[in-house]
């Protein structure tokens, strides 16, 4: 589910009824701004500096509170936030592949995870495109099939499932440490992310992270929807269980190579499995041009969350 445009999705976004550890933690934008004099002035990859400030300010503020050290200690274990910040944008294959039958959604994507901006092709036809530059969504097709479903809610979506935790340093997140969990026998601190009024398109989206008591290391997403394009203010799906099924490592860093998504049960067990994820050919993009992310000549602009 997407901050900028969640629901995140994307990645891309999750009630409960556990009784949290602590007080909630938000993590606020960082008050100095960053000169951009440094900037490559044709690259998206941004200045050395840029990233050790950001870092710098995350590590901080997420280490004032047991939830923060908890997240901050999950990115450490996935390769660092310094690292991952370093690489430049991020390209992957996502296909998401609903087992009743309906839209599969099956794109090549780059994301730049400093911007949150992304270019999405279609993995059988890479000339039907759609993205968001930042704060606009936009297609450009030939076929009016080509896309399915609402591509303004799905253009960060995969993403923020994929960067989690790493996606959990931005502006406006809340971090709320609940009871710990066992899961297939491994126990886990159990992390549920919210966001402040305002932030995306959908601030009333929550996830419910697990990550392993011993290996820091993600293992369980539990999240919702409640895109403003799909449901009224205050409703949302059901709650959903994604397991991760599997990891890589890419330049340093540990990401998922898939999910299985299931309805979650009133025990906080995972129901039906209803659908199936697979990520691959994950690279970094450090020479990704500026423009790759931007509105391109002939593309049409999505108005509105629909």
């Amino acid at each position: 589910m997407k901050k900028s445009i969640l629901t995140i999705t994307c990645i891309a976004t999750l009630l409960i009824t556990t009784s949290c550890k602590e007080e909630k933690t938000t993590i606020v934008p960082q008050e100095k701004e960053i000169s951009k004099e440094d900037v490559q002035s044709h690259l998206i990859k941004v200045p050395e500096s840029w990233v050790t400030e950001r870092v710098t300010n995350a590590k901080q503020k997420l280490n004032t509170s047991s939830a923060g050290s908890v997240v901050w200690n999950a990115m450490e274990a996935h390769g660092g936030l310094a690292n991952w910040y370093a690489k430049g944008p991020i390209a992957f294959h996502f296909d998401y592949k609903p087992l009743d039958g309906s839209t599969q959604r099956n794109t090549y994507q780059t994301v730049d995870m400093w911007s949150n901006t992304a270019r999405h092709q279609h993995y059988d036809d890479r000339s039907q495109e759609f993205g968001w530059n930042g704060s606009q969504a936009w297609t450009k097709t030939t076929d009016s099939t080509a896309f399915k479903y609402n591509t303004r809610f799905w253009a960060l979506t995969p993403y923020y499932f994929l960067a989690q935790p790493f996606v959990l340093d931005g502006e406006g997140v809340i971090l709320e440490q609940l009871e710990d969990k066992n899961f297939k026998g491994k126990n886990y601190d159990v992390i549920k992310v919210s966001f402040a009024e305002g932030t995306g398109d959908a601030p009333d989206d929550y996830y419910v992270l697990y990550f392993g008591k011993e290996d820091h290391k993600l293992g369980v997403i539990r999240y919702i929807v409640s895109y403003p394009g799909y449901f009224e203010k205050g409703k949302h799906l059901p709650e959903k269980f994604m397991e991760l099924q599997g990891t890589t490592t890419v330049d340093g860093i540990t990401l998922s190579t898939g999910y299985h998504t299931h309805w979650l049960l009133e025990d906080e067990t995972p129901g039906d499995h209803i659908t199936t994820i697979t990520v691959d050919n994950i690279s970094f993009q450090p020479k990704t041009k500026k423009e790759y992310l931007e509105v391109p000549e002939g593309a049409i602009i999505m108005e509105g969350l629909k």
